[in-house]
């Protein structure tokens, strides 16, 4: 389904989409620490486990999608001999701030599916195409930086929050709602 409020794409309803599917015997189990091979990284830092399986790395602001193929061919070719040691590591994110992804996992869902439109910003570590069909030998990579286009991010603001605390507070018109 298109969404209206899809700001992965470049223009309103213009995202691309893809569907992960996943049926069968389980194949691996995920990884519960950052892999050493993530730690060793140069350009990609700060790497944080956000669930079993997935990690975030933080590296340099995106700038156009002519760099970010340039520092994710710089990524697989840094990765493509650990392959075997990045078996349980099944996504990696890379995003503006890693710490912030970690940190909830409203974070991780918002970031990495609201800033990564899947024509443009899905890579993988070994990737190829065989017979039409994409695919990669070690983790995908999906990079969740903001883009130009992407709209700022939302933040509360003191002043409306603490104006919005006094209806609920007691003697409020909504004290014990919520």
């Amino acid at each position: 389904s298109i969404d209206t409020l899809d700001y992965s794409g470049t223009g309103l309803n213009s995202g691309s989409k893809v569907v992960l599917a996943a049926y069968g015997e389980v194949i691996r189990h995920l990884c519960t620490e950052v892999p050493a091979a993530l730690k060793e990284l140069r350009s990609f830092i700060n790497p944080k486990l956000v669930l079993p399986g997935i990690v975030v790395l933080q590296t340099a602001d995106f700038s156009n999608y002519q760099n970010a193929g340039r520092e994710m061919k710089e990524l697989d070719e840094s990765l493509v001999d650990s392959i075997d040691a990045l078996q349980q590591t099944a996504i990696i994110i890379i995003a503006d701030d890693a710490a912030f992804v970690s940190a909830a996992l409203n974070n991780f869902l918002w970031v990495a599916f609201t800033r990564c439109n899947p024509s443009h910003d899905i890579y993988g570590i070994g990737a190829f195409t065989s017979f039409k069909h994409w695919g990669c030998k070690g983790p995908m990579v999906l990079d969740a930086r903001i883009k130009p286009h992407h709209a700022p991010p939302v933040e509360k603001d003191p002043a409306v929050e603490k104006s919005i605390d006094a209806f609920f507070a007691k003697g409020g018109s909504l004290h014990g709602i919520g």
